[in-house]
């Protein structure tokens, strides 16, 4: 009986999640967004890479093991083998439970892999003193260049309006570089890290879940998108959010899962050179 409740305990265990910064709930401040605006530019992107379809060999294969399996609990039900259980007969059963997790452990592998990835629109690379300057910052892009923001004015309730001299594509490409490196930081626990990226309010909540995760995480971010969803300003203060797509795994458990979240940032337009804090990140 105890090897029957560990098999179905095995099979019906839930699937792992990867763990990602900010978890998977809205926390912080939170605004309306609408889809980013056209630019001015013209920014080149990839297309899609067409998924491969899976292949039948791998279907069969889960076929033959669930045949194998169910052969095996019938002879052990049909048989009378749990009459005068031995030793062998806990062996098989722990070996059907170990081909019934391996098959549901496959099938969900393949109709994750089977998902599409969408485009990169960052494949126009920054130049090398662009890189340098945001690996040394410590908050998001500088709005100092002079640059026009690029949006045409819309008739909606969410403000596109960002300041005079904003780098757009400077900015999201930084947003890109920073999530990977808070995403880093969740998973070594270094909190003094991600203090420098964020609001207080904001710190006391991530802190709070981050202590509820045992050791290093694992999440990897396998690629990753950023458009500007809301942007506006007054003499003191400027915000804007920051749309993320893509997707991330566990690197050890093979996890999968997609990045849809927003982040909603500000910085204080009182004092010089002052950083972009997250604020807000909306799921």
């Amino acid at each position: 009986m105890l090897a029957m409740i560990f098999a179905v305990s095995l099979v019906a265990s839930p699937v792992v999640e990867a763990k990602k910064f900010g978890g998977s709930k809205s926390i912080g401040k939170s605004q309306q967004t609408a889809p980013a605006q056209p630019a001015a530019t013209n920014t080149a992107t990839t297309a899609p890479t067409p998924v491969a379809a899976p292949g039948k060999k791998g279907m069969m294969g889960g076929m033959l093991g669930g045949l194998l399996a169910g052969g095996l609990l019938a002879a052990l039900f049909m048989g009378e083998g749990f009459e005068n259980i031995q030793f062998m007969d806990i062996l098989i059963i722990g070996l059907v439970a170990f081909v019934l997790f391996k098959i549901a452990r496959t099938l969900m592998a393949s109709k994750a892999g089977a998902q599409p990835r969408p485009a990169y629109a960052g494949a126009n690379q920054p130049s090398p003193d662009l890189q340098r300057q945001q690996a040394e910052s410590t908050g998001f892009a500088s709005n100092t260049s002079n640059g026009s923001n690029g949006f045409a004015q819309v008739a909606s309730d969410i403000p596109f309006n960002l300041p005079a001299g904003f780098d757009l594509p400077g900015f999201l490409e930084g947003a890109r570089s920073h999530y990977k490196t808070l995403q880093l930081a969740w998973n070594e626990n270094d909190l003094n890290k991600i203090q420098e990226y964020v609001s207080i309010e904001l710190y006391n909540e991530l802190s709070n879940q981050r202590r509820e995760l045992v050791g290093d995480q694992h999440t990897e971010v396998m690629f990753l998108d950023a458009e500007l969803v809301r942007a506006t300003h007054n003499a003191n203060l400027a915000e804007v959010s920051v749309k993320f797509s893509g997707r991330y795994r566990d690197t050890v458990e093979g996890v999968e899962e997609d990045i849809k979240e927003v982040w909603h940032l500000e910085r204080n337009l009182t004092q010089a050179n002052s950083p972009w804090l997250i604020v807000g990140i909306q799921q």
